[in-house]
């Protein structure tokens, strides 16, 4: 922790080069998955299809793709393209099967009352059935933020920037606080953008808090209830 505080201009740059690093891929991967993963939506077999190329692209080794991706989009081996590139795959791979799993999650009965309406395919996906699966979708989102932290990490055993550098640093000089101040800053880091994450899908689907109010006002009722009961 002593490290953290008197090298904390370090720190701080490293943390913002490591959350560019980690945010711009998740961007990318949405404006991506999003389009794609409704494509698929109602068909099985492209749902089936989409599964299998992500899991082969999210099983492929990180320092590998990190190490080949120059050679296949004529970067520097350096390049922070390659990152953004290779962590932008891994977060569609991850969201491209979400989407169609979170507008399953849809209620029917919503569903229904949209057709009943009289909206159009594409109507009802983008007013009601896309803005329904967010909760659903934004648990997949934070999944993906957490991992590209992490994989940002990995990155700097090649020369990569970001808070792994301090895991790097710390090894070649023998400087075990180093180290563990770079795992500490890396958690702080995933659980402050977890938090965010969480509140910012609680601040875009007011309709769930909405839906949990009278859940708790009951209970609320019941208890009363059952001990002047008693």
């Amino acid at each position: 922790m002593n490290y953290l505080i008197n090298h904390f201009d370090k720190v701080w740059s490293l943390t913002l080069e490591h959350l560019r690093l980690s945010l711009i891929p998740i961007a990318i991967a949405l404006v991506v998955a999003i389009p794609l993963g409704l494509l698929v939506y109602r068909s099985a077999i492209a749902r089936r299809i989409t599964v299998i190329v992500g899991s082969v692209i999210f099983t492929v080794p990180s320092i590998a793709l990190f190490i080949v991706l120059p050679s296949l989009i004529n970067t520097r081996i350096l390049s922070d393209y390659n990152v953004i590139v290779a962590l932008a795959l891994y977060a569609t791979a991850l969201l491209v099967r979400s989407v169609p799993e979170a507008l399953d999650a849809v209620p029917r009965a919503s569903v229904d009352a949209a057709v009943a309406i009289g909206y159009r395919p594409i109507q009802r996906v983008l007013k009601i059935e896309l803005p329904l699966s967010i909760p659903v979708l934004m648990s997949t989102i934070r999944v993906v933020s957490v991992t590209n932290i992490s994989m940002v990490s990995v990155g700097s055993v090649i020369g990569f920037g970001g808070l792994g550098k301090l895991f790097t640093e710390g090894y070649s000089r023998d400087y075990p606080q180093e180290i563990i101040a770079g795992i500490i800053a890396v958690v702080i880091l995933a659980l402050v953008i977890d938090l965010i994450l969480v509140l910012i899908g609680r601040l875009i689907t007011p309709w769930a808090r909405a839906a949990r109010r009278p859940s708790v006002m009951r209970r609320a009722l019941v208890r009363p209830a059952k001990a002047s009961a008693a």
